[in-house]
């Protein structure tokens, strides 16, 4: 196994604690010099707070963590793709690159709805790679849905 896939499989164990709190199964971890420095998961449902995606928590813990804003020297692994807020928050933290698990086809801004990476001018550039653990990625999504579809269903019939 290489660096990239265990890295994403320590950003699926963050899915992974999302996922058994009914959360959508997104996790994030940020990597500087080889070793993870942050790791977050989905907490939007938790806290009643939609900016509370993987990647956002993670970006703020490791600011704290490094006592600056600017994350160039580190490259995030994250679960799913990021939407338009993360992608921005991604760009505006000047994150180096980040590695993609699964495309996002509904909400994705990094090629899949539009690319806020390539297809627009900011002051900073950020790399990324997708496909990384794919399956894995995509399965974790497939069963939280299709365990959601269950629990509404039993709801709805008792």
């Amino acid at each position: 196994m290489d660096d990239k896939q265990k890295f994403m499989k320590e950003a699926l164990k963050e899915a992974k604690k999302a996922f058994d709190k009914l959360e959508v199964p997104v996790g994030a971890i940020i990597v500087k010099d080889g070793k993870i420095i942050s790791r977050a998961h989905n907490l939007k449902e938790t806290r009643l707070d939609t900016t509370n995606h993987a990647e956002i928590l993670a970006i703020q813990k490791a600011s704290k963590k490094l006592e600056t804003w600017r994350l160039n020297d580190c490259e995030m692994y994250v679960t799913l793709e990021p939407c338009s807020m993360c992608a921005g928050a991604l760009i505006n933290c000047r994150i180096k690159k980040v590695y993609i698990g699964t495309s996002d086809e509904k909400t994705g801004a990094v090629g899949s709805v539009f690319n806020l990476f390539n297809d627009y001018t900011f002051n900073h550039k950020v790399e990324y790679e997708k496909g990384i653990l794919k399956d894995e990625c995509e399965e974790i999504l497939k069963q939280f849905f299709k365990n959601l579809r269950k629990i509404k269903k039993s709801i709805l019939n008792s």
